[in-house]
């Protein structure tokens, strides 16, 4: 049984397997730069809203900074991040990735690209995040516990109409940005596909 599933209940069958593709992180992040290909690639050259393809390149270029932020500031498995974007969300690169994948979405227009993106967002992130949290909890079991309470998954919290404080660009480092999650690669990737879109 692979390893992150190997501390749940067993299960059979075609539910063992359905359990097994939603926790299998290879699949995630391979089908996720193939939806970048794909909501690029067939993005009609006349959108149906004004204004609608400039919105889309807005809203994914912030979930990109999102997520070149977040991974600056993590060491995989080392340490506890819970600065910089990690003070407002415990999740920060899964933030970035459904923003992006909203502007991607916004960007193609079709209606077909907002469920495709949902399904895959439904199918995966759930159990992304219930793994973090228990492998996080595992490795720091004395300062999780505290940071999990008062830290969201995904949405930052609202307090008295302002967004929780404690961001800092001091952190931020390059090597931990490459070393974590390639996310520089990937930034180059999703950066090129757009200027495709724009010279179209």
């Amino acid at each position: 049984m692979p390893h992150r599933t190997e501390d749940l209940s067993q299960l059979r069958g075609v539910k063992y397997l359905i359990r097994e593709m939603r926790y299998h992180e290879f699949s995630r992040q391979s089908l996720g730069i193939i939806l970048v290909s794909i909501f690029c690639y067939f993005t009609p050259l006349n959108p149906a809203i004004p204004f609608q393809i400039e919105a889309g390149y807005v809203i994914a270029i912030i979930g990109l900074l999102i997520r070149l932020m977040a991974s600056g500031y993590v060491l995989k498995n080392k340490e506890l991040s819970t600065t910089g974007p990690y003070s407002f969300v415990r999740h920060p690169l899964y933030t970035g990735n459904l923003v992006l994948l909203t502007g991607l979405a916004l960007i193609n227009g079709l209606w077909w690209s907002f469920l495709v993106g949902f399904v895959f967002a439904v199918f995966y992130y759930p159990t992304a995040i219930e793994y973090e949290d228990r492998k996080l909890k595992q490795l720091f079991p004395v300062d999780w516990p505290q940071w999990a309470n008062n830290t969201p998954a995904l949405l930052p919290k609202i307090n008295g109409g302002n967004i929780k404080k404690g961001f800092s660009f001091k952190e931020w480092s390059f090597s931990k940005s490459l070393k974590s999650n390639y996310e520089p690669v990937i930034v180059i990737y999703v950066i090129t596909w757009l200027i495709i879109l724009a010279l179209r």
